[in-house]
């Protein structure tokens, strides 16, 4: 296998590591998450049953953004249902930050087994996913996508791969896994595509689902283990080479750094609030003459006074 190494030659944690295989018209992410998940968990007292499906969902939209190949480019996966324990499921990302959040009923998750089926997690709902391209020149515009499925699977992982097949024709599989102890938990992630005829993304003509050089690299994906995705002392190129070390040729290239992010601060809030007239933001504020605007990613509150506005 011929590997085109980066400058650092091992990836390990925070970290995405893209692969191609050409020859096969396969192209894939693998990544494992340790410091950026510990920022975003650690915002909410979540029950471990949400915890570990808020984990589950942060390496799912790590592995999506990290498709994006330009700057600026912004994926948001939400799950959304009326009826479950979960009622909302939102993460993001852009430039590697991440940021999520999880809103459930208390009671309902109390009810729920250890280890739920997504199913008794959200009861029925839907997934949408949605990559929002930045346009790159006056010439070339940006596009948003939105695709909007069914939640089914025993898992986001799955209800992530019927997404694809679904909204975008493309065979994927995903995989994920954690791995919890007393002082870290570190999630890993992995995800491979067929790009029939080797054309790239939505300029491809056709797809065929049933494509042999696909069936083989489906195959060889599946041998991946839960504790090698969620191991954080196995470097991300070796894992890749376990599974595809007979390909003639492994293409590799490290992404964009993975780390918390979140865009509330209060600048930004000010000037969303300034787009009211006058008279509504009188009515948003309360008694002491403050706009309180909560931040569910970061679970902070923003206090912005009609004072500062109004000057």
């Amino acid at each position: 296998m011929t590997e085109q190494i980066p400058t650092q030659t091992e990836t390990f944690s925070d970290l995405p590591l893209r692969f191609s295989i050409p020859a096969r018209h396969a192209r894939g992410r693998a990544v494992r998450i340790e410091t950026a998940l510990a920022d975003i968990l650690s915002a909410h007292a979540y029950p471990p049953v949400i915890e570990a499906l808020l984990t589950e969902a942060v390496t799912l939209t790590a592995l999506l953004g990290s498709l994006l190949k330009d700057a600026g480019g912004e994926l948001t996966m939400q799950a959304q249902t009326g009826e479950g324990a979960v009622t909302l499921l939102v993460c993001d990302y852009r430039d590697g930050q991440l940021r999520g959040y999880a809103q459930y009923d208390e009671a309902k998750v109390a009810e729920l087994t250890p280890e739920p089926t997504l199913f008794g997690l959200f009861g029925q709902g839907y997934l949408a996913i949605t990559f929002d391209r930045k346009k790159r020149s006056e010439n070339e515009p940006g596009a948003r996508y939105q695709g909007i499925v069914p939640l089914e699977g025993a898992s986001l992982a799955e209800a992530c791969e019927y997404y694809f097949a679904q909204s975008e024709q493309i065979p994927t599989l995903i995989r994920t896994a954690r791995s919890s102890g007393e002082d870290r938990t570190v999630a890993g992630g992995f995800l491979v595509q067929h790009l029939a005829e080797g054309e790239e993304g939505r300029e491809r003509l056709h797809v065929r689902l049933d494509h042999p050089e696909w069936e083989h690299v489906r195959a060889l994906a599946e041998t991946v283990k839960p504790e090698e995705l969620a191991d954080g002392a196995l470097p991300l190129e070796e894992l890749v080479w376990r599974l595809f070390h007979e390909e003639d040729e492994v293409r590799i290239e490290q992404g964009t750094g993975l780390s918390k992010g979140c865009r509330c601060d209060p600048d930004h809030i000010r000037s969303v609030i300034g787009r009211f007239p006058v008279e509504e933001r009188r009515e948003m504020a309360d008694e002491d003459g403050d706009i309180k605007v909560d931040c569910e990613f970061c679970n902070r509150q923003f206090p912005i006074s009609l004072s500062s506005m109004e000057n």
